[in-house]
């Protein structure tokens, strides 16, 4: 009886991997008492409290496939001798202790800045990256070998390593960038959002006058400001595309294009919540979006700068949810289910 049909505990886990599960956990402790900080302090990085608990529900939720994986049992056989001795084989495994190697450099570079210094941008990108190359050089290597002693292809490997990548990589999303990029992006955003909310103003008739990321309206001006840029609905809706496309969809590429609809939404709602305040400006004054909103039943909801800014979350949210069943529809599933469905009527 193989592994794969007992139930697996720790006393049949041999000590190399606990030793590396105890390993990345560690590094991972470290890395989140390091973005708490950024958390607690950027309005724009608060999302990551809830990074860690995603991550492990993505972990939980494919615990049968990593076990599957770790358990299977492979029959010795000459084609398998071959590949654990083929050339581009050992390249790969080379490649891979390259990957861990830089990673750990780059880690315990960041980790040494981060306890000699305080809190600084680049410490906490260098820690994450160093983790995400760490847990991933990790996965593939230490898959070379299942619990029972077998041997997995090298397909077998990557498909395991993939299985890591939202765990590994949503961590760059939750660390701030660099200072000098992170002003970059910033400053391309405002300008970009200036630029096309005056455009379509100006288009549709209004009296408005753009100078620099300042628009003058009849009853005052509106200056677009750091928080008008997107980047923080960009990182939140990057964020939830990617832990949506870990959960519900299987195909590398859906999940790539769900994360890439979630950064287009975000800066399409963005633009729109920027002509929306500019709008309620031009009508009602430049004071005005400061101005609180207060319902029936509900009272005071917030300003409508900050309403909007939570409503512009909201439907990039509900958007990439509505996009879920349309990216996991299979047409060859349908017509076989069609097909099925008409042979069973015949029959009846």
């Amino acid at each position: 009886m193989s592994l794969s049909e007992k139930k697996v505990s720790l006393n049949s886990i041999p000590k190399p991997f606990l030793f590396v599960c105890v390993f990345l956990l560690t590094l991972a402790g470290f890395m989140i008492w390091d973005q708490v900080y950024w958390w607690n302090n950027r309005d724009d990085y608060s999302f990551g409290f809830l990074v860690p608990l995603f991550a492990l529900y993505v972990l939980y939720e494919r615990r049968s496939q990593i076990i599957g994986y770790l358990t299977r049992y492979h029959e010795e056989s000459v084609e398998d001798s071959q590949e654990s001795k083929d050339f581009l084989t050992q390249a790969i495994n080379i490649f891979f202790i390259g990957v861990f190697t830089s990673g750990a450099i780059l880690f315990f570079l960041g980790a040494l800045i981060r306890i000699a210094t305080t809190p600084q941008n680049p410490a906490s990108l260098a820690i994450a990256i160093g983790f995400s190359m760490i847990l991933l050089a990790t996965a593939f290597i230490f898959s070379e070998e299942t619990l029972d002693g077998s041997k997995l292809s090298i397909r077998e490997r990557f498909s395991f390593m993939m299985l890591f990548l939202f765990p590994a990589l949503i961590w760059l999303v939750s660390a701030p960038l660099v200072s000098v990029l992170e002003t970059k992006v910033r400053v391309f955003l405002l300008t970009q959002v200036t630029i096309i909310v005056f455009s379509l103003m100006d288009f549709l008739g209004f009296a408005i006058e753009r100078q620099g990321n300042v628009l003058v309206l009849p009853k005052g001006v509106v200056g677009v400001e750091e928080a008008c840029s997107g980047i923080r609905s960009l990182t939140a809706c990057i964020f939830a595309g990617s832990f949506l496309a870990a959960v519900y969809l299987k195909q590398f590429w859906k999940k790539v294009l769900l994360v890439l609809t979630a950064m287009l939404f975000a800066v399409i709602t963005n633009l729109f919540r920027s002509a929306f305040l500019t709008l309620w400006a031009y009508f009602y004054g430049s004071e005005a979006i400061n101005d609180h909103w207060v319902l029936p039943l509900i009272g005071d909801i917030g300003s409508v700068h900050d309403v909007m800014g939570f409503a512009v979350l909201g439907l990039t949210s509900v958007g990439l949810i509505m996009l879920l069943p349309i990216m996991n529809f299979s047409l060859s599933a349908y017509l076989n289910d069609s097909d099925t469905i008409k042979s069973e009527d015949s029959q009846q």
